[in-house]
């Protein structure tokens, strides 16, 4: 009879190889982590930032750069939020960190009428209050947790609701052009945090503290694409296969691609524009972009 515990230790080395693989080759595709890096982790208290965190710490070990992790929590003052947990956790893990303090969970109450979803201007404070601390604290790369899934929702949320072709970029420079956002989860499916998250133990702490009810289009989102998965295995791998592999001339959007311009004589081969979006400059397979040789060679060992 086979021993129990040893196919459960089998299984999480194998998961925990497979993330670890994820993340290092999105690290290099997007040149995320460059030699004296200082890197914040925010660590909201989730599954996937304790996994980003832990991953990263990994990471720092083996990698072929050296750079610096500081794990940073914003705690907002809601009623009922452990304050003891995470700096208990993170001084058992011997990481650096810093716990902010600031009652934005006041401000947002007072603004936002009762009843009202509250997560568009709670996240706005957040990200503010999280910006200005890695500015002044030498900062060269924030860190933040969205993994595959997330990146998929908000293309589709784009899609349905806003009517534009955007997601979730790995990288990211702030639109102050003082921080530069990277998301090493980015390849990284939620189904296997979750299972990551369920054999380490990680202290989770609710996100629903708030009291505000889930965005429901985002929600709708992830109903969609788990009830894609399940009928069509394979469907979301694809999907975001395409987000790494647009042809602007295939589409509409004349910024992207000269469409006025086109003669008889005009030449075959794709020619992309880099363009500017709301959230940064973004160029799309311009020679010698995307590729993994171009990036930081940071795979797990």
């Amino acid at each position: 009879m086979s021993d129990p515990n040893q196919k459960s230790r089998t299984q999480f080395n194998k998961l925990q190889k497979k993330l670890r693989h994820t993340v290092g080759d999105a690290i290099a595709d997007y040149n995320m982590i460059e030699n004296g890096d200082k890197i914040m982790v925010c660590l909201s208290g989730g599954k996937d930032s304790f996994t980003l965190l832990d991953i990263l710490m990994h990471l720092q070990q083996t990698a072929p750069v050296e750079f610096e992790l500081i794990a940073v929590n914003l705690d907002q003052k809601q009623p009922g939020f452990p304050e003891h947990v995470l700096p208990e956790y993170l001084a058992s893990l011997g990481v650096p960190y810093h716990i902010i303090e600031r009652d934005t969970y006041s401000v947002v109450k007072r603004v936002i009428p009762e009843g009202s979803t509250t997560c568009g201007l709670c996240s706005r404070l957040r990200r503010g209050t999280l910006y200005g601390y890695a500015e002044a604290n030498n900062v060269t790369k924030i860190a933040l947790g969205h993994h595959r899934d997330d990146i998929l929702e908000t293309f589709f949320l784009n899609i349905f609701y806003g009517g534009k072709l955007k997601a979730m970029p790995p990288k990211l420079l702030s639109d102050d052009k003082k921080n530069i956002i990277i998301r090493p989860l980015a390849y990284t499916r939620e189904k296997d945090i979750e299972r990551l998250a369920a054999f380490k133990n990680y202290p989770i702490i609710p996100c629903n503290l708030c009291g505000s009810q889930e965005n429901l289009q985002r929600q709708a989102m992830k109903v969609m694409l788990n009830a894609w998965d399940k009928q069509f295995p394979g469907r979301l791998e694809t999907i975001f296969a395409s987000l790494k592999n647009v042809a602007p001339s295939q589409l509409a959007d004349t910024q992207l691609f000269d469409f006025a311009g086109l003669t008889r004589s005009s030449q075959a081969e794709e020619q992309v524009m880099p363009f500017i979006a709301k959230d940064g400059v973004y160029a799309v397979n311009l020679p010698g972009a995307g590729s993994a040789n171009a990036g930081l060679n940071i795979l797990a060992q």
